[in-house]
């Protein structure tokens, strides 16, 4: 199977999650899979992609991934996974959910951490009805929902949740053995011979109950003062505990033989935290040959036996917890107990929880009915046939540019004219120091390919961004032409003028300077409505243009749009054309006014909107995402669709959606 992974946590981050994504990922690729992981950070191995993130506000070791539909969508058209598994909840897996819900392809989403009950911890528990309601809706989308324990299940379901399986955990018993116990490493924590050590490995956060953890090595203490209580870990919370426990040893974070070893040289491990989904460190330190002590749910309700192989407190009985940590001091390295833990431990390795992984994956893959999928040929695009594609503004050289979309649009389509209504280049944000990027060159690529391959005419209409290009009008290179204005006569003889219209706009004809000093303001606007667009998709809601909300809500801005219609519609009466096509002020339209059609394209930067004439003459506005959309899932199969090629029929042309 072809397998891609989408995650906000992966190696080298250290937690549970990321950890357990790397033994599925590694178990997977060695029964023959190919595994591609997608995740955050700075930096991917071969096999893995990054994705863009940002620290979550007072926790920087935890980061978010930022959405990507339209990457992802991209990536998935052209490589076709079998099934993807989305196992964080962020941005970036709500954008991989809906881009593999539109493509039909199967996918399973797991459900690693209690985000809901964390809000408790942080003094929001109010918030938890919401939490949950976006964390069911999140995972109603897959095929299945795979939980690490059965009590998460049982809760899941209860809550309403569908389709939820469960995968277990397994240890690396291999790496985490009582024969790692080293006396240098305990000589450094100040543990004479025979004296114990009461050990917690994990975030140092509030959702780890560390309140407890600390009255339970302060009870410890007067118990055998010679006790020594380590913290393995970093997170907020350790600055300030360092401080007030200056006789706990913080010691960091620690991975691989170096954890092991840390393990192996302690005597009890405390694991007070009761929002767990499962609780690999309990396993761990079972391997390791330790006392552990828990509350009674997750991994402790299914493999630790009180009194047997490990000690477990009733969940939120602190006094019973802290009892039952006492205790555990007195067990010595050779104790049954500590022997039952580590035998305990080495039936639960990872072979059996990859291969119910890839049972599941396998399941959703096959039971998925084929007409949920497209119907096109893997790595082959459906291009769609039209006769004039109309596109402007896309501001080519500003960071807010959707060249990647453009791009990708351009690939889904072929037409014997393609007209680029101005505002293509973005002089004005080059001049101030715009970054022009590989993405921005795959653009004009693009269009020189569609001209050199397809025989596609092109007609580049100047804008008043790309306005260098008046003092070279008119100029023709083959199949490309540079103009100021076209009159495009359609299939159906109609007459279009097609201008980019910001000769109509005052501000832009007289004022150069206030134009300019525009330009900075919606630059700052777009910036601003990222950041508010990432806080929005949080929260589960669609994405919102503030621009687009300003201009309605000021009353000049609506008189302005509207005294901008009215005069292009003057222009094309005066040039006796049937109707006209214009962009520049970012506002896509398609509307009949008396005799005049007027159209306006929209932006590449927000509406990501265009203008197709169909080979019958018909006029018709576009958006990108939804044309994608009916393109990959409405055509049905046929020998055309081999060639290339691909006309809609008429009722698929009827979901393609008009702005």
């Amino acid at each position: 199977m072809k397998i891609d992974v989408v995650t906000d946590t992966f190696a080298p981050d250290v937690n549970g999650v990321a950890m357990t994504l790397g033994r599925l990922c590694d178990g997977m690729r060695r029964r023959g899979h190919r595994v591609h992981v997608i995740h955050t950070g700075g930096f991917a191995k071969q096999g893995e992609t990054c994705s863009p993130s940002v620290a979550l506000p007072g926790y920087k070791e935890v980061r978010v991934g930022l959405p990507e539909p339209f990457k992802l969508r991209a990536r998935w058209m052209k490589k076709r996974p079998d099934a993807i598994y989305v196992a964080t909840e962020s941005p970036l897996g709500k954008s991989a959910l809906k881009a593999a819900n539109a493509l039909g392809i199967p996918v399973a989403t797991g459900f690693h951490t209690n985000f809901h009950q964390y809000m408790e911890q942080y003094r929001m528990g109010g918030l938890q009805p919401v939490a949950m309601a976006y964390l069911k809706k999140f995972h109603q989308r897959a095929d299945c929902t795979l939980t690490p324990s059965r009590d998460v299940m049982d809760k899941l379901v209860a809550e309403g949740f569908e389709k939820v399986y469960l995968l277990g955990r397994g240890v690396d018993t291999e790496l985490y053995t009582p024969g790692k116990r080293s006396d240098r490493l305990r000589s450094e924590w100040g543990a004479r011979a025979g004296a114990p050590v009461a050990m917690i490995v994990g975030r140092v956060a509030a959702e780890k109950n560390f309140d407890l953890a600390m009255i339970t090595f302060e009870q410890l203490r007067q118990t055998v003062p010679d006790v020594q209580c380590v913290v393995v870990g970093d997170g907020p919370l350790r600055e300030k505990l360092a401080e007030r426990y200056n006789w706990v040893h913080f010691v960091g974070v620690k991975l691989g033989e170096e954890l092991a070893h840390h393990y192996a040289s302690a005597d009890v491990l405390i694991f007070p935290s009761e929002t767990e989904t499962f609780g690999n460190v309990l396993l761990e330190g079972m391997a390791s040959g330790l006392v552990t002590v828990s509350y009674d749910y997750a991994a402790s309700a299914v493999h630790v036996k009180s009194g047997e192989n490990g000690f477990k407190a009733v969940k939120g009985d602190a006094a019973e917890f802290v009892k039952l940590a006492v205790c555990g001091l007195s067990l010595r390295p050779n104790h049954g107990m500590r022997q039952a833990a580590r035998e305990a431990a080495q039936a639960l390795g990872w072979d059996q929880v990859v291969k119910e992984f890839e049972h599941r994956l396998k399941d959703i893959s096959i039971s998925r009915p084929s007409s949920a999928a497209p119907s096109y040929k893997l790595g082959k695009r459906p291009k769609y046939s039209c006769r004039t594609v109309f596109l402007s503004d896309i501001h080519l050289g500003t960071p807010a540019c959707k060249a990647s979309e453009v791009v990708e649009f351009l690939k889904h389509i072929r037409c014997d004219k393609l007209v680029l209504n101005g505002d293509i280049i973005d002089g004005w944000a080059l001049r101030r120091g715009g970054k022009w990027s590989g993405r921005h060159s795959r653009v004009i690529r693009k269009i020189l390919k569609m001209i050199e391959r397809d025989n596609t005419e092109v007609i580049y209409l100047r804008g008043n961004h790309d306005d260098i290009l008046e003092r070279f009008l008119p100029l023709a290179f083959g199949k490309l032409r540079v103009l100021k204005e076209h009159i495009h006569t359609t299939f159906a003889g109609r007459r279009y003028l097609v201008v980019h219209g910001d000769g109509f706009d005052s501000v832009s004809t007289n004022h150069r300077w206030l134009a300019s000093l525009g330009a900075v303001g919606y630059d700052f606007l777009l910036k601003v409505n990222r950041f508010y667009n990432q806080w929005r998709a949080w929260r589960g809601k669609e994405y919102f243009s503030l621009s687009k909300h300003v201009k309605s809500k000021v009353k000049s801005a609506v008189s302005f749009v509207d005294r901008y219609e009215q005069l292009l519609q003057e222009l094309a009466r005066h040039k006796k054309c049937d109707g006209i096509i214009c962009g520049h002020i970012h506002t896509p339209e398609d509307k009949q006014v008396g005799e005049i059609h007027y159209l306006n394209s929209g932006d590449w930067v927000e509406s990501l909107t265009g203008i197709i004439e169909h080979h019958d003459g018909q006029m018709e506005l576009i958006e990108y995402e939804k044309f994608i959309r009916t393109l990959t899932q409405r055509i049905p199969s046929h020998t055309g669709l081999n060639q290339g090629s691909l006309e809609f029929s008429n009722e698929i042309r009827e979901t393609v959606i008009r702005a």
